[in-house]
């Protein structure tokens, strides 16, 4: 099953969706699936004109991200691979949705794509055990964990070169039926391929990752996990267009822009 959270213009709302002859439609749901029972209303909306798909969730309380997850990745960038999952931490309001732009923080001139699997939590998880991971998963979407890579590089931590807003474009929707063992992660900027990795080359795996995750801190309903980018990683300027891909579940693109 598929979620996905949209807009005609009104509030946001959620809806399933759904693939019939080749056209994509919305059933809309009522309320919020991370925080209530919901049914569907009857309600069918074709996806197109009119229709304006959202972030697929907005984490009530934390982006819990993971760095050098892929050894190539870290090769790339001369940096060791950790001998335990690299975690830091991404405000919600870095969150965008698919073709919302990614903003160029004036502070930075050297910005960079990574394309990601997110997870997306859909109960309140502490202490979990690798096995039991399932259960505490409500599904998959995509997540660009777009980097001030200059301001990585001489701030030590990495609040403000990986939380600025807009910093964390996610979408189209979830996907609550992926196996996220080993499928393809790709990304894409302006039509031309920049990354093509699989999940089965992170080095801690998506259960082992909640699992240690959630030793630290208590994960919530709708927080996210971004699992790592693979190597391919590069700039992204002022006019681009940069699409990042997981296998099974979608493309989220957004433009880039530089204001002011």
């Amino acid at each position: 099953m598929r979620i996905a959270r949209f807009t005609t213009g009104d509030d946001p709302r959620y809806a399933i969706v759904q693939e019939e002859h080749g056209v994509t439609h919305l059933a809309v749901l009522s309320g919020d699936p991370l925080a209530m029972p919901t049914q569907p209303t009857g309600e069918r909306i074709e996806l197109g004109d009119g229709v304006r798909l959202l972030a697929p969730v907005i984490p009530r309380s934390k982006i819990v991200a993971v760095g050098r997850n892929y050894v190539e990745h870290a090769k790339e960038l001369g940096n060791e691979v950790p001998e335990r999952p690299l975690l830091f931490l991404k405000p919600n309001t870095a969150v965008i949705g698919p073709d919302d732009p990614i903003v160029l923080p004036d502070f930075s001139q050297e910005v960079s794509y990574e394309a990601e699997l997110a997870v997306v939590i859909g109960r309140m998880a502490k202490d979990v055990a690798p096995d039991d991971v399932k259960h505490y998963v409500l599904g998959y979407t995509v997540a660009n964990d777009v980097t001030a890579r200059d301001a990585q590089r001489t701030d030590g931590q990495w609040a403000r070169a990986k939380g600025f807003d807009s910093s964390c474009p996610l979408g189209p929707w979830i996907d609550t039926d992926l196996d996220p063992e080993d499928v393809g992660v790709s990304s894409r900027v302006n039509g031309e391929t920049r990354q093509d990795g699989r999940t089965r080359d992170m080095v801690f795996d998506v259960s082992y990752l909640v699992s240690y995750i959630s030793e630290a801190m208590t994960l919530l309903p709708g927080d996210v996990i971004l699992t790592g980018t693979p190597a391919g990683v590069g700039p992204i300027v002022h006019g681009d267009r940069v699409e990042c891909e997981v296998d099974g579940i979608g493309v989220l693109a957004n433009p880039v822009v530089r204001r002011g």
